[in-house]
């Protein structure tokens, strides 16, 4: 199968796949609050992923690119990042590594938005030679390195050797001369896998948990002998976040992406510690589906989501929203204790005061 019709087959199977109505953010939830002590008007929503400042706690994660067909997407995309300040990462660039034809479905995002920031992106197979094109190709403020074992597994195309992938993300993190991302699509992240990216210099991760766009259901829409048995494959991204609680205090940032539905899923994903929310599915089931206008009115709505909850919670700032009180139950809590993690930590910290 040729590449753009893969690229193609994986936009409208992310449209059909995604889980969007799962209850994953719904084993997390909030003390109220009935004295916050402070105005709707003084929330902050400027987030922080060292050394680089974001005006708003909200990425426009990786997602297509590599077809003519999909810079129309990704012109949309630019144009809501730069009318509302996101950030946004293009989909994977081997695509136009390999063929400089398709160049211009990831370039118009740079043209689109020149002043923004905006993410290259390559798995993590690439050379350092092939990151720093990336780089210049968009001229990007940093670069996500993807993790995709089982989506790989299970795409008929897809690569079965892993070998190396560890030295490859050192070498590019040491050459490539922007921050460097590392982030999963849509399985999750173990404390032992952020260990071993901590430990080789990685100090941005993005969790990418099951919950939102499944890649697994997309592969196996796309292959005659697909395996049902993988679909549930992986941590949530709760669980994800979950898992870093011992790296944040190492100094690792953290972004939450993965089945983010609204500005409250946001929040809570904050609350459990990261400092921005990649969100892709739900863009993209936007630029697809209503004009410009209505796509720049839904991010409003979701930036008014997070200042309601943010002053109902009595934090100012991103900084302060990881601080407060949050109950987690259900399976994420009972999934949690298995892996040696108490989610009555969580329930008993208090605003600028963390139990040790």
């Amino acid at each position: 199968m040729d590449r753009s019709r893969r690229k193609m087959d994986h936009i409208q199977f992310a449209l059909e796949t995604r889980e969007e109505e799962s209850s994953i953010w719904d084993d997390i939830s909030f003390a109220p609050n009935s004295l916050p002590n402070m105005s709707y008007g003084n929330c902050n929503l400027a987030a922080s992923l060292p050394p680089l400042q974001l005006s708003s706690p909200l990425l426009i994660n990786a997602m297509t690119g590599g077809a003519p067909a999909v810079t129309a997407i990704n012109q949309k995309l630019a144009v809501i990042a730069r009318e509302r300040g996101l950030a946004m990462a293009v989909g994977s660039q081997m695509a136009a590594l390999r063929d400089p034809a398709v160049r211009e479905s990831y370039q118009v995002v740079r043209r689109e938005n020149p002043k923004g920031m905006v993410f290259a992106n390559l798995g993590a197979e690439a050379t350092v030679e092939q990151a720093v094109q990336a780089v210049e190709m968009i001229e990007a403020n940093g670069l996500q390195i993807h993790l995709n074992v089982m989506q790989e597994l299970l795409m008929p195309e897809g690569d079965r050797d892993f070998r190396g992938y560890l030295d490859n993300i050192r070498r590019i993190k040491e050459h490539v001369g922007v921050p460097v991302i590392v982030k999963e699509v849509g399985f999750g992240m173990s404390a032992e896998s952020m260990e071993k990216l901590a430990d080789a210099g990685i100090t941005l991760l993005d969790v990418g948990g099951r919950g939102g766009t499944n890649f697994a259901k997309v592969e196996n829409r796309r292959h005659h002998t697909p395996m049902f048995m993988f679909e549930e494959w992986g941590f949530t991204t709760p669980e994800s976040l979950l898992e870093s609680a011992e790296l944040q205090s190492r100094g690792i940032t953290f972004i939450a992406s993965g089945g983010i539905r609204h500005g409250l899923d946001a929040v809570k994903a904050i609350a459990l510690g990261a400092s921005a929310v990649g969100m892709a599915g739900s863009f993209l089931r936007l630029v697809q589906t209503v004009s410009i206008e209505e796509c720049l009115e839904t991010v409003d709505l979701w930036h008014h989501q997070i200042r309601v909850a943010m002053t109902a919670l009595g934090a100012a700032s991103i900084n302060e929203l990881q601080q407060v009180t949050v109950m987690i139950t259900g399976r994420t809590a009972e999934r949690a204790r298995l892996r040696g993690i108490a989610p009555e930590k969580y329930a008993r910290q208090r605003l600028g005061k963390r139990d040790s």
